[in-house]
């Protein structure tokens, strides 16, 4: 369980009644997402109440004639999925910058100018944003928010989602650390060891971090492998 201080009220009305739980805001949004979280791990106590703030709890009549139980988990989860989060002010604000930068970074990293074919630096992304006055919800998956931000942002400035195949051959030297840097930096697609101990790999990455997979790539061989972009998929 969580700490009493770090707990916000999850609020369900329903039949007449109110039912409250205590919850941490931010993992309660990953069960709201459909995420498998442990009800133990994001509550700070193991009781339905009528009102949390005068630790009245509800009446096993009221909990069964809504939820036609009174065990605590599967109401708690039904209270978060279904109810309100009644976040303070300053939560409210720390949530919404924090999934404001994560939209930021998510287009940075995975768009692109198709005028020419480089990403958007973070701060053009957010200067947009705020020329078109987007809302970002801390309730709302990241998906849905890069969606509706995308769209937002595209009579400003032009944006492509795209992916790069690019074929790198890593010389023997250093291809065994290559090998695990780059199968946690990026997706490989094919990779075949070479009878001299270099190794060819394609690998798929989004169009915006190109320059900082080069940068990796060079990193890790001192500037001695050799990279091809085969195509660009949008």
């Amino acid at each position: 369980m969580i700490p009493l201080e770090q707990a916000v009220v999850a609020r369900l009305e329903s039949h007449g009644e109110r039912f409250e739980v205590l919850v941490d805001p931010d993992k309660a949004m990953l069960v709201r997402h459909g995420e498998e979280v442990n009800i133990e791990d994001i509550v700070a106590a193991g009781f339905i109440f009528h009102n949390a703030s005068h630790a009245e709890k509800a009446s096993d009549e009221a909990l069964q004639k809504v939820f036609k139980t009174t065990e605590f988990e599967p109401i708690a989860r039904r209270i978060i999925e279904k109810g309100d989060i009644h976040l303070t002010a300053e939560q409210r604000r720390q949530m919404i910058a924090d999934k404001r930068r994560q939209v930021i970074n998510f287009i940075a990293r995975n768009a692109v100018n198709p005028q020419t074919g480089l990403p958007h630096p973070p701060q053009r992304i957010e200067l947009a944003m705020e020329q078109a006055k987007v809302n970002i919800d801390p309730f709302k998956h990241l998906d849905e928010l890069v969606r509706d931000t995308v769209k937002a942002l595209r009579p400003l400035i032009p944006i492509r989602f795209e992916e790069m195949r690019i074929a790198v051959r890593i010389p023997s030297d250093y291809a065994a650390r290559a090998y695990g840097e780059l199968q946690t930096a990026t997706t490989i697609e094919q990779s075949e060891w070479q009878k001299d101990g270099s190794w060819i790999c394609i690998v798929n990455i989004p169009a915006g971090i190109q320059e900082e997979f080069y940068d990796l790539v060079n990193r890790i061989t001192r500037g001695s492998a050799d990279v091809k972009i085969l195509e660009r998929k949008s």
